[in-house]
């Protein structure tokens, strides 16, 4: 199990759209895949209501949590697509 802390950098912070493709890359891994606000508030990132749920802001820091087969890899890639602000021009 992998545990990680994110910044959320782009302008609208977490949003239909950002959403939509958090939970697409999500789903093409086999790992479980969480997100949430804190530890204790992790929902499936694998589903949009539960991402959305969040509603994280720019500026807000989001804990990633990953379990199980390719856990790395998923890891990194969501991180990667945060960082490059859900490819979102700004």
């Amino acid at each position: 199990m992998l545990l990680d802390r994110v910044a959320i950098v782009n302008k609208l912070g977490i949003h239909a759209r950002s959403a939509s493709k958090l939970v697409a890359l999500a789903k093409t891994f086999p790992c479980r895949v969480q997100i949430g606000l804190t530890e204790d508030d992790l929902q499936n990132a694998k589903s949009i209501m539960g991402v959305l749920k969040l509603a994280a802001q720019r500026g807000a820091t989001v804990v990633l949590q990953t379990d199980g087969d390719e856990e790395e890899v998923a890891m990194d890639a969501i991180k990667q697509l945060i960082a490059a602000k859900f490819e979102e021009s700004e």
